[in-house]
């Protein structure tokens, strides 16, 4: 009885087993088939893809440089006679007008400097006009021989003496009240006003050497300073004096342009350090947009070329060999190399490589290689079938010169 019991328990085991050897080769061999299918269909699967068309339309030939802002005129208002600062007749950071009054220096003492001299000028003046009588009284004495000729030169000296008195003495006064005029400050130019280095009450010492009052730099116009290259200097003076040169100045290098003007200035050398050339421009700035100190990028437009093919910045790609960008030829992907002009924005100008309406790639899937089959879909409007066409005549046609319009 043991032993049939055995014999039944060992069966039992077997055949479980066999059962379960015989699943496993089902599931496995299922798996197996599943990951061929779908191995077969990741190769033949289609990438749904963005793309926009190469277009041709005018752009500008152009240098760029970062700048500086530079005041046309600037002036440091120092005290030209000691003194108590008796008032300040602006705020900081005013704007003042050319011969406007600024400061008043305490005139008390010039003025007694002035009346003094003006004073002496009355005298020496009268003494003059007397000696002149006494001279005019004398002639005719000496011509009776009634005086010695030595009394007369006596009188004649004495005048002459006198008019040599009476001309420094107009001098002195010319120069008191030239002392007296430096008590009240103007300003000899437009601008707005810096920080104050003194306030009313304070004693001021007369000397260039001191602390400004005040600096004032004049706003509109401005000057933008920047250096190119020297390679590059040969492009500007050939076309410096055409009329589409022009220089923009951007605060910000992808924002609009806040003042454009004309070259006024290129240096006499080249900065032997940095082999550079500095130039200036000079540009409205009725807005005060640019403050002096302020750094911005300089766009030196030199021309404009009339048919400059236009991608994307997105559709160009960088490579070991250059860059490249990915066409769709017969609805599939190609990488073609290119050679970039330059950059305008976020607009890529092609040398070489593409030409206009070809169509390229603006969002490149990760899984994509060469010779992938693609389908357009989003920036070129309504789905595309693989060879890149429209389904229909009229729709298809509108789509695509939406999506060529976007791209540019």
């Amino acid at each position: 009885m043991k032993r049939i019991v055995m014999a039944v328990l060992f069966c039992a085991i077997g055949g479980a087993a066999a059962g379960g050897y015989w699943y496993w080769q089902k599931s496995a061999s299922g798996t197996s088939a599943d990951a061929k299918s779908n191995n077969k269909g990741g190769r033949g699967a289609v990438l749904s893809v963005k793309a926009t068309r190469a277009v041709a339309k005018p752009m500008p030939v152009l240098i760029e440089a970062v700048g500086s802002v530079e005041p046309e005129q600037s002036v440091q208002l120092r005290a030209q006679v000691s003194g108590v600062l008796q008032s300040v007749l602006i705020k900081e950071g005013d704007r003042v007008k050319a011969g406007q009054l600024l400061f008043e220096i305490d005139p008390r003492t010039y003025q007694a400097q002035y009346n003094q001299a003006v004073a002496a000028l009355a005298r020496d003046q009268a003494q003059l006009e007397n000696a002149r009588v006494q001279q005019a009284r004398l002639e005719p004495l000496l011509k009776r021989e009634f005086i010695t000729r030595q009394e007369y030169d006596v009188a004649v000296t004495s005048a002459k003496s006198l008019e040599a008195t009476v001309e420094a003495d107009r001098a002195a006064v010319q120069q008191a009240k030239i002392q007296l005029e430096f008590a009240r400050m103007h300003t000899p130019i437009s601008g707005r006003t810096g920080a104050l280095s003194f306030k009313a009450g304070n004693l001021i010492a007369a000397g260039g050497g001191g602390t400004p009052l005040v600096t004032i730099n004049s706003m509109d116009p401005i000057l933008v300073s920047f250096s190119i290259p020297e390679r590059q200097l040969e492009d500007i003076r050939r076309h410096q004096n055409e009329k589409e040169m022009r220089i923009e100045i951007l605060p910000d290098r992808y924002g609009p342009a806040a003042a454009e003007g004309k070259l006024v200035f290129i240096d006499n050398t080249v900065t032997q350090q940095t082999g550079t050339v500095l130039l200036k421009t000079r540009v409205a700035n009725k807005e005060e947009t640019l403050w002096p100190g302020q750094f911005v990028n300089v766009r030196i437009v030199l021309k404009i070329e009339p048919d400059a093919v236009v991608v994307p910045e997105v559709a160009v790609q960088p490579g070991q060999e250059g860059s490249f960008v990915y066409m769709i030829e017969n609805g599939k992907a190609k990488i073609q190399p290119v050679k970039v002009s330059r950059q305008i924005g976020g607009e890529v100008v092609i040398a070489e490589g593409i030409k206009a309406d070809d169509l390229v790639l603006t969002e490149i899937p990760q899984a994509i290689a060469p010779g992938a089959e693609v389908r357009i879909v989003g920036a070129e409007g309504a789905s595309k079938g693989r060879d890149g066409k429209g389904r229909g005549e009229g729709k298809g046609s509108k789509s695509e010169k939406s999506g060529s319009k976007d791209g540019s």
